[in-house]
């Protein structure tokens, strides 16, 4: 299997995730009570950890494809159904949220929340995910604008339509692109450094991500903004010494794929 979860789950209904949501949220509001909001988050945890039956932290979620592979970590995981996050962070942001909805979607689950414990008071936000992994595997995929001529342009589309194929839509981006990286020759390879060029000649050094010399690759999950995104990429072409980006943009119902010059 690609996606092997460490431990078996229990996706719960709304309600019952909100029942037990609630009861984490008194040991979790006395824990904060007691111990203030200067500790980092592992603390916390485990804290929770000691107060609260049926509790497991770092829960693995072990990725395969092909020859990569990826072990993952849900922060916590309540009487194996109920997923938790948590956070020592100024605010909770939409990287947070984003991070909650790979682990409902790695561990088929539907209802989860995020916890921040830096702030004077706890904030916390309940996050859904009303579909399966399994129901994104499946996107359109769009070439239209896609020049595949271009050295490396053919690994790039087909790994990542393998990837989609095999694990689905909705996870991180950081993940993807990480598992493209490992075909392209792994990180040390594919970063490099391009010198970006001004009105008086080299400005300074711009670190991007190549599947061949002056051959870019960029990976997004816009669901509109498409033009205005074509429109920066070309002017980063255009004070460097790249001749084209090779785009990919993921949402759970069309995978596109443009060519920028």
């Amino acid at each position: 299997m690609p996606i092997l979860p460490s431990t078996p789950v229990n996706r719960l209904s709304q309600k019952e995730f909100r029942d037990l949501a609630f009861e984490v949220m008194q040991q979790v509001f006395a824990i904060h009570n007691e111990f203030g909001r200067f500790f980092n988050e592992r603390v916390y945890k485990t804290e929770f950890k000691a107060r609260m039956p049926g509790v497991d932290l770092e829960v693995a979620v072990d990725l395969a494809f092909g020859s990569f592979t990826k072990k993952l970590f849900a922060d916590v995981l309540v009487q194996a159904g109920g997923l938790f996050e948590f956070k020592a962070a100024e605010a909770i942001h939409a990287k947070h949220r984003a991070q909650c909805i790979q682990y409902l979607l790695l561990l088929g689950l539907a209802h989860g929340k995020v916890i921040n414990v830096r702030d004077n008071k706890v904030q916390h936000e309940f996050v859904n995910c009303g579909v399966r992994l399994e129901d994104t595997r499946n996107p359109s995929i769009i070439t239209t604008d896609w020049n595949a001529t271009f050295p490396g342009a053919e690994l790039f589309r087909d790994t990542l339509v393998s990837l989609i194929r095999d694990w689905g839509c909705g996870l991180m981006l950081e993940l993807y692109e990480e598992a493209v990286m490992h075909f392209f020759g792994g990180e040390s390879i594919v970063n490099a450094d391009l010198p970006v060029y001004g009105s008086k000649g080299h400005v300074a050094n711009q670190r991007m991500r190549m599947v061949a010399p002056n051959i870019a690759f960029k990976i997004t999950s816009l669901p509109k903004g498409h033009s205005d995104f074509i429109f920066h990429s070309q002017r980063l072409i255009r004070h460097t010494s790249l001749e084209a980006i090779l785009w990919a943009n993921i949402t759970q119902s069309a995978l596109t794929f443009t060519t920028i010059q």
